[in-house]
This record gives C-alpha cells, sequence and structure tokens, in this order.
C-alpha cells in the first residue's frame, strides 16, 4: 500500500483533500523534524525521541518549540 500524496499550499505546508494543514504525527522522530526545523529543534532530546514524547516533557506544540527554536 502506498503512501497518499498530500500537496503543499503556498506556505509549504501540506494540506488535506479538505484544505486542512496536516498535523505531524506523535510518532515523528525528532531526527526528521531536524532536517525539517534546524539542528537545533528539541535541544536536549535524543534524535530517536518522537515529537509526542518532547510535547509530553515539555508541554508546548510543534508550533510552540518551533518557534522557541527561532527566538533562540
Amino acid at each position: 500500500m502506498g503512501s497518499k500524496h498530500f500537496p503543499k499550499g503556498l506556505d509549504e505546508r501540506q494540506r488535506d483533500q479538505d484544505g486542512q494543514i496536516r498535523q505531524k504525527r506523535s510518532d515523528t522522530k525528532v531526527e526528521t523534524l531536524r532536517e525539517e526545523y534546524g539542528q537545533n529543534f528539541a535541544k536536549g532530546f535524543r534524535s530517536d525521541a518522537h515529537l509526542g514524547t518532547v510535547r509530553d516533557a515539555t508541554g508546548k506544540s510543534l508550533h510552540e518549540l518551533a518557534k522557541d527554536m527561532k527566538d533562540e
């Protein structure tokens, strides 16, 4: 079974068929997110940690984590 392709919007974020912005899955690895957001993303967490683990430990959403990284 192949993966579904969802088109990217003008802001380069992928959207579902109804136009909603796709949420990152909680089992997405930090390593993958660092490729997108930079090597300083989720500093202090191992690269094989999952986004859900980072969210639980910090109490922050992906958006907040990415924003914090830009503010550093």
